[in-house]
Formats: C-alpha cells, structure tokens, sequence
C-alpha cells in the first residue's frame, strides 16, 4: 500500500510538470526547437568530417550516422529524466538541498520529478530522424536480432548515460562547486558515445567502455547491426551485454551517489 502511494505521488507530480510546460505552448515550442537545433549541430561536426574524409574510424558516412543516432536517441532520454541531477551544484550552494532530505521519499526520484524537460525529446527526434535516414542508405535487412538491438541499444544507452548523471551527481557532495569536472565525464561520455569507438585512444578507448561504458550505448550495438567485427579491445559481440554494463555503471552510481548523500550534513538552509 505505501508503495502504491509513493507511486501516485510521483505520477501526481509528474502530471503537473508536464501540464505547466504544455501551458506555455510558445516557451515550450521554442525550446524545443532549440533542443533540436543541438542535435543537428552535433551531426554537423561528423558530416563534416566524413564529407571531406572517405571514413571516420573505418565507418563510413552511413555507417557513423547509424552510431550518432543511437547514442543521441540513448543521451536524449537520459537527459530529459535524469538531467535535473546538474543542478545539485546550485542546490548545495543555496542550501535548498535539506528542503529535498525532509520528505518521505527518495532524494534521486524527487530531484528526477522536480524539473523533467520534455522540450529534450527534440534532440531524440534528431536521432530518430537519422537513424531512419541512415537505415534507407545502409539497406540492411531487418531480422529479430536487428530488430532487438534496434530497440534495446536505446533503453540501454539511456540508462547507461543516466548512470553516469548519476555519478556525477554523487561526485557533487565531494567537491566544491565541481559541475565543470563532472560535466567534462557525462558530456565528455556522451559525445564519445556518438563517434566511431575506435577513433580513440587505447587508454580512453577502455576508460570509456569498462569503466564508463560510453561505446557500449551505440557503437559496439551498430556494429553488430552491420556486421563488422570491431577494433581491438573492442569486439562488436561485447554489444550483446550491453545491459549488463548497464547495470555496472548504476552499481557504480549508485555507490557514489549513496556515499554522497551520507556525506552531506546540511548548508543551514
């Protein structure tokens, strides 16, 4: 019964959230359109770069669009759910941090409801709509594997990148105003997810596929998909476990973010 009742609490407020954005229809429909114009900026810098080079990391243009669009469809839906974790900084320094601690629910799930931004499904938008394009160019053939991984590379890049929201958030309660240093490995993740894996460096080619699975969320998936077999480190049957990086990375999150939390003491607020 409680646990029933803390659902509806969250359905309540969630209801509310999204009523207030859709009530101010012009805010909503310019920041969207903002959120859209970031994700096509985003593939600008690849087109770019594979118009004036045959290939990017032995993708070609197709190829490396079909990796964009699932890390960005994954990163979208992580963004728009966990992205309100960014501003635990600003919540530390203002002391409105305990206002969260007093209630009867969980600090993340609160944090998650307190500000979801529909306005980010435009970048997923983006992704979806090149993912479509890039399919038509590739002419793959649709069978129950690529249909699975189709659907499930997005889930679980979404709940890859939501881990590492996660993490940094849990990085907060040790640093002092340490948005940048976190920033740097949650967006720093999520553009390394959006380009060919074997582009980087050995060393940060394993930083973000073991520890932080950044490669994981599309790439090792897309190779799979179009049946290449991966560069070294980075065997494209690793994609069939993507779910379970994904739970490693929110055990991870989850120790931090629960050390973090037991950590704080309270600005007086």
């Amino acid at each position: 019964m409680a646990e029933l009742s803390l659902l509806m609490s969250y359905r309540t407020v969630l209801a509310s959230r999204i009523r207030a954005q859709a009530s101010y229809r012009l805010s909503f429909t310019v920041e969207t359109f903002n959120s859209i114009l970031i994700g096509i900026v985003e593939f600008a810098e690849i087109y770019v770069l594979l118009a004036n080079v045959p290939q990017l990391g032995g993708l070609s243009l197709a190829q490396a669009a079909l990796v964009f669009a699932l890390a960005n469809l994954g990163f979208a839906i992580a963004d728009m759910i966990f992205g309100q974790l960014d501003s635990i900084p600003q919540y530390l320094r203002m002391g409105r941090l305990e206002s969260f601690l007093t209630r009867p629910m969980p600090l993340m799930a609160q944090m998650i409801t307190a500000d979801i931004q529909l306005r980010r499904l435009g970048r997923a938008l983006v992704g979806l709509v090149i993912l479509v394009i890039a399919w038509s160019f590739l002419g793959l053939p649709m069978t129950p594997g690529t249909l699975w991984l189709l659907i499930l590379t997005p889930i679980t890049g979404a709940a890859i990148y939501g881990a590492m929201f996660a993490l940094a958030g849990g990085i907060q309660f040790f640093v002092i105003d340490g948005a940048e240093f976190t920033n740097a490995f949650v967006y720093g993740g999520g553009y390394a997810g959006q380009i060919p894996g074997s582009v980087l460096l050995l060393p940060i080619r394993v930083l973000f596929t073991f520890v932080i699975p950044a490669t994981v969320t599309a790439y090792l998936p897309a190779l799979l998909i179009m049946g290449l077999p991966g560069p070294a480190l980075l065997p494209s049957w690793l994609g069939w476990f993507a779910p379970l990086f994904a739970i490693w990375a929110w055990c991870l999150a989850a120790l931090t973010w629960r050390a973090g939390v037991r950590r704080f003491t309270g600005a007086g607020g």
